[in-house]
């Protein structure tokens, strides 16, 4: 997978607010890079990439498997048309886009872990 990030006059905005996402991790986000992190699943996931104009939860960039853990706030629907433009655009640019709500990670990370295992068979 080719090697993207954001145009060079949102770069250092977005690279801060990356490096702030990182620093705060939520709960749901924490237990699923504990799970993804250091190759456990065979692959290794960056957090809080830059992509376009885009910073993503977990990419795994050998097949470009990007991981969204998403929040109540994403249930709202002007964050689901969002959510959605930002997966096509992702997508038309080469990328996988899958989607858990933190309660499916918090309370079922085994079903999350064979789901996203399934995209490296």
């Amino acid at each position: 997978m080719e090697y993207k990030t954001a145009n060079p006059d949102r770069y250092e905005i977005l690279r801060a607010f990356a490096r702030e996402n990182r620093k705060n991790m939520t709960l749901s986000e924490s237990v699923l890079w504990e799970e993804i992190r250091q190759g456990y699943l065979g692959h290794k996931f960056v957090r809080q990439h830059i992509i376009g104009d885009y910073i993503v939860d977990f990419l795994c960039r050998d097949n470009g498997l990007i991981i969204e853990a998403d929040g109540g706030y994403h249930s709202e629907r002007t964050q689901q048309d969002s959510d959605e433009m930002r997966a096509a655009w992702l997508e038309s640019q080469g990328y996988c886009v899958i989607r858990f709500s933190n309660e499916e990670i918090l309370q079922n990370i085994e079903s999350v872990l064979k789901e996203i295992e399934s995209y490296f068979v």
